[in-house]
């Protein structure tokens, strides 16, 4: 698949480039996440290690990841006798991720014995540091007082998180979430990035339909694919608001979300919110139909046995429809969960529904519902792009990006 307007789309960041120092902590396997995550925002990124860095994660994994050199010694550049002093001048911002106690402290006393804290030594451009170690380390006046003296220095410090810790305490000290830490960088670099300023609507997850106050009708969404379009739009500066039936999922970090249950109840917030979003994705997998007379009390077998071997139904309001009908500069993007003639059903789905694109997958096999990745196509009046086997996060972006051309036309 051709991804080059990944990159367009991202014009004012192209040039941004950030030096991610990586230090020797057990979440260091999470920089690799950082990385990706800043190279979706159209940020390039060079990695420096640690030689303690890599006795967590090796500099092959940066090296495929950002097609990059990656720095761990001093001297492992012989055409680039003073590479420390190269790479600070290269670097838009510098990023620690995650950042030890050790070099912490280093970098507060100007020590400089290694690449890493070197290159922070010659540094001109913003400092970011996003610490993660253990609790006591962490609350330690020492590091406490390091923290104080690079803060008044004009580091931008990325606190730590409380959680469970891989020392098997709990407590302040976890890196923070790896989206917290993008989202910070980028403003830092001050990038605009290309959904700043517009509005999204996400529906996502199941609707429940009682039947009584125990039982009800429902399917087997999880509505992870949902959510993750509504943080991807989040991390490329969307106002998004998320209208969610039941999952199990965290609400995604900087979207205002609205937890609904029945169809009627996820139409009327959706209503609300499209009025003023530029982009609806209807991501939500609503029930077709609801029982018409919900009993108030639960039905026991053997005394309400007539009641139960027939729920007569009635017709849900189709939310897609109804919306996608009323729209008048947004951009509608439905989802068509399908088991045969996907493409077929999603064409027709796309007139019927007066979408301007819809997001197909087969639900037959082993993709879909509730896992973690999928494969679908993007139908709309400009054809259909295949999309391959991807993680719903790498989806996500793919949907907004076509989306988002839909606003400039």
């Amino acid at each position: 698949m051709d991804r080059a307007a990944d990159g367009s789309r991202r014009s004012e960041c192209a040039q941004k480039t950030v030096l991610l120092g990586v230090t020797g902590c057990i979440a260091a396997y999470k920089s690799a996440e950082i990385v990706r995550g800043l190279q979706k925002a159209g940020v390039r990124v060079k990695v420096v290690m640690t030689e303690h860095a890599c006795e967590f994660i090796g500099p092959t994994t940066f090296r495929a990841l950002t097609r990059e050199p990656v720095a761990v010694r001093l001297f492992d550049e012989p055409g680039d006798p003073i590479h420390h002093i190269s790479l600070a001048q290269e670097a838009d911002a510098m990023l620690i991720a995650p950042c030890t106690a050790n070099v912490l402290a280093k970098l507060a006393c100007g020590i400089a014995d290694d690449l890493l804290t070197t290159t922070a030594l010659a540094l001109t451009v913003p400092l970011i540091i996003a610490p993660a170690m253990n609790v006591h380390m962490y609350e330690n006046p020492a590091t406490r007082k390091n923290m104080g003296v690079l803060h008044t220095r004009g580091t931008h410090f990325i606190e730590a998180g409380d959680g469970y810790l891989a020392c098997g305490e709990a407590g302040r000290g976890r890196l923070a979430d790896v989206d917290e830490i993008v989202d910070r960088t980028l403003r830092v670099l001050g990038v605009e990035r290309d959904l700043q300023g517009k509005r999204v609507l996400v529906t996502a997850g199941p609707t429940v339909e009682a039947i009584d106050p125990v039982r009800y009708l429902t399917n087997r969404s999880s509505g992870k694919m949902g959510y993750a379009i509504a943080q991807a739009a989040a991390l490329r500066g969307a106002e998004v608001t998320l209208v969610s039936g039941p999952t199990a999922l965290d609400a995604p970090r900087g979207v205002r979300t609205v937890a609904v249950e029945s169809a009627r109840e996820m139409l009327a917030a959706a209503e609300e919110a499209f009025a003023r979003c530029d982009i609806a994705v209807f991501a939500a997998a609503v029930s077709d139909m609801r029982p018409k007379n919900p009993a108030s009390r639960k039905l026991k077998k053997g005394a309400a046995d007539a009641e139960l071997s027939t729920i007569e139904l009635v017709e849900n309001p189709d939310i897609l429809s109804t919306l996608g009908n009323a729209k008048t500069s947004q951009v509608v993007v439905g989802f068509a969960a399908e088991t045969d003639d996907v493409i077929e059903n999603a064409q027709v789905k796309l007139s019927k529904k007066n979408a301007d694109m819809i997001v197909a997958n087969d639900v037959g096999g082993s993709l879909g519902f509730g896992t973690d990745d999928n494969k679908v196509w993007l139908v709309s009046a400009d054809g259909v792009l295949d999309v391959p086997r991807l993680a719903k996060s790498e989806i996500a972006d793919i949907v907004l990006d076509r989306a988002a051309r839909f606003i400039e036309k």
